[in-house]
């Protein structure tokens, strides 16, 4: 298969470089983004947690993949804003469209997160 127009290499090169590119998203979402600083901040309580309400190896790993997927769909969320206010800074009504189904995504998550940490908390204590 041919490679064209690749701007940041192949092979390892490539892994290093998305590996950085990667890191620098994480960076801005931590400098420009309120609420992935509170959402990091509750995986951050929430992390030690998890082991305590784990009943298995299996379980802790839904407990903290519930968190990463705040985290993660905060991200992409993060990405659609700015890539529509890259856009226009302009109200329209597709752009809104847009900020708004990424805010429902989040909070789409954060459903998540509840129902399956509630669950954990009602099995641990019931």
């Amino acid at each position: 298969m041919e490679e064209k127009n690749k701007p940041n290499g192949a092979g390892i090169k490539r892994v290093f470089k998305a590996t950085y590119c990667s890191y620098l998203g994480f960076k801005a979402a931590i400098k420009e983004e309120s609420a992935f600083r509170q959402e990091l901040f509750l995986v951050v309580l929430m992390f030690p947690a998890s082991f305590y309400l784990a009943q298995s190896a299996s379980h802790w790993a839904i407990l903290v993949s519930a968190l990463l997927l705040v985290l993660l769909v905060e991200l992409l969320n993060s990405a659609i804003e700015a890539l529509t206010d890259r856009v226009s800074v302009e109200h329209h009504i597709l752009s809104g469209r847009a900020k708004d189904m990424g805010s429902a995504a989040v909070t789409l998550s954060l459903l998540i997160v509840g129902c399956i940490w509630g669950a954990a908390l009602f099995t641990k204590f019931s």
